[in-house]
């Protein structure tokens, strides 16, 4: 079957044409919205027949689409993909899917009751990288898996206002509702890009679940900063006070039910070079730890692969060393490539010249194919509405444990009526 599918959100959205254009058979793109006469005039002279709405309930209730791609500001991704699904279109939403618990359990129960498939598109799961980390943790290579990290640092200050030098939703603007609370606020407000690769390695929501978390925040100050270098003098954001509410980086700490840790850094004011993805793994076998920065091979140690042995000291004092390991070094990195003949993800396998046409590292065609997927009952949706509610749930929750002093609090099951 080819899937109609309408986008919510030119701007985000165009940023798929890509993906699109190499799954025509699979998706057929026949409608977008976007408030903007503008946006929608762009997409219009790009692709004829294409209907145009301003308003999403008008694009929800064409009886011309099948499915919905969410991708407006954060703030409207759950009441939007809501509204989608009760008017019987399938939903694929931006990250993250829902901003409070309230809309994460509404989301979940709008998802079970309506039987429409719902799918969260979280495309840093499914960079080359990731995925064949993915491959490596269901082979059980790193063994045991007891510790992992992931952190998102990008400078996003010069997005935080538009061209009136009104707050944006990244500066703490959510339109008509009012509500200061955003992603740039004092809890971590972005967290599934360094949290999705992390949670599918560890099985979370499938063999481990995320119970306890906790999270600290650092002052404003390079957000603040920024603003008093480009709004002029008398503008109402052009105090210190002005951005009090608000975290340059925030760090989060979650404990699994196996008894795994998370640390998850986010951090969108801090002048420095964007790092796409730092994330490094633990297991009892071997450790795994992406580049620093995009000239930099991720690396791992993979016990009786990899060169050397840990503890390098083995056979010290009068510990008898075996004789396999009488000349052997201490462990020693390796770039992640070298192992790519033996652990490539299937996915890179087959698709990965047509996914690096795309956007995201390849993440935006994988997201578009496995939506396509789902939604025509061929597999069921790897980020699914239990996925989307837990990790999302992370950003209200990181909000009260700062407000609490860092108290850990508990991260709810969505799934307990899957």
């Amino acid at each position: 079957m080819t899937i109609r599918l309408g986008i919510a959100g030119g701007n985000r959205g165009g940023s798929f044409e890509r993906s699109l254009a190499s799954l025509e058979e699979e998706i057929e793109l026949v409608a977008v919205c976007d408030p903007s006469d503008e946006v929608l005039r762009g997409w219009i002279d790009k692709r004829s027949g294409l209907e145009a709405f301003s308003n999403f309930e008008d694009l929800i209730e064409s009886p011309n689409i099948d499915a919905v791609f969410v991708a407006t500001p954060m703030p409207f991704h759950a009441a939007q993909s809501m509204m989608a699904l009760n008017a019987g279109k399938h939903v694929l939403s931006e990250v993250i899917a829902a901003t409070t618990l309230d809309e994460c359990y509404a989301l979940v129960e709008t998802v079970e009751q309506t039987g429409m498939t719902y799918m969260m598109a979280e495309n840093y799961c499914y960079r080359r990288e990731a995925m064949m980390i993915k491959n490596m943790t269901d082979s059980h290579a790193f063994g045991d898996l007891t510790y992992a990290e992931g952190a998102y640092i990008h400078d996003c200050r010069d997005l935080m206002f538009d061209s009136n030098l009104a707050r944006t939703w990244r500066g703490g603007s959510w339109g008509k509702s009012g509500d200061q609370k955003t992603h740039s606020s004092r809890g971590n407000g972005y967290p599934t890009h360094s949290l999705g690769p992390i949670a599918q390695w560890l099985g979370i929501n499938r063999s481990d679940r995320l119970t306890l978390t906790t999270t600290f925040v650092t002052s404003s100050l390079a957000r603040r900063d920024w603003a008093l270098s480009v709004l002029p003098e008398g503008h109402i954001d052009a105090t210190e006070d002005a951005w009090s509410d608000f975290t340059d980086s925030a760090t989060t700490l979650i404990q699994t039910e196996k008894g795994r840790v998370i640390c998850l850094r986010k951090d969108s004011a801090s002048p420095r070079p964007h790092n796409m993805a730092l994330h490094s793994l633990q297991g009892t076998k071997g450790a795994y730890i992406s580049g620093r920065h995009t000239d930099e091979d991720p690396l791992v140690w993979i016990n009786g692969i990899s060169t050397g042995v840990s503890p390098a000291n083995f056979g010290y004092k009068d510990m008898a060393r075996p004789p396999e390991l009488s000349d052997a070094r201490g462990a020693e990195w390796q770039p992640l490539w070298e192992l790519s003949n033996q652990y490539e993800h299937p996915y890179w396998k087959e698709y990965g010249s047509e996914a690096t046409k795309a956007g995201h590292g390849g993440g935006d065609y994988f997201i578009m194919r496995d939506f396509a997927l789902a939604v025509s009952g061929k597999i069921d949706p790897p980020i699914d509405v239990y996925d989307a509610a837990t990790w999302s749930s992370v950003f209200p929750i990181s909000m009260e444990n700062v407000n609490r002093m860092g108290e850990p609090l508990k991260i709810p099951d969505f799934r307990k009526n899957r």
